[in-house]
């Protein structure tokens, strides 16, 4: 397995985003944290465990957790952020607004 680093990883959070006309947190210091984060479930696991969320780490277990996780797409749709803050919507983004807190949807 090749091991991911933050350069890596901010890669592929930009790709996420891209992909899905979504925008990424311009907060630097919880950019690098979470990319940190999911490097080294990367590296620990083999895939991208959301770093906010407990992984099992058994993929199967952990797919709704595979950022961007199954949660992402509800949660910018009606918070317009997701759970870590790492992926925001459009809206959302231009308003300037910071993530908060957030109901967890992963029972």
């Amino acid at each position: 397995m090749n091991k991911k680093t933050i350069e890596d990883t901010l890669r592929f959070i930009t790709m996420v985003a891209d992909k899905q006309a979504w925008k990424v947190t311009s907060d630097v210091e919880l950019l690098g944290i979470l990319a940190e984060g999911l490097a080294k479930n990367f590296n620990r696991y083999g895939y991208f465990s959301c770093p906010c969320r407990l992984a099992e780490a058994v993929r199967d277990k952990d797919r709704d957790i595979i950022c961007p996780c199954v949660y992402a797409r509800p949660d910018i749709e009606e918070y317009g952020h997701c759970y870590c803050g790492l992926y925001l919507g459009q809206v959302f983004f231009d308003s300037g607004k910071l993530p908060e807190s957030i109901p967890e949807r992963r029972l």
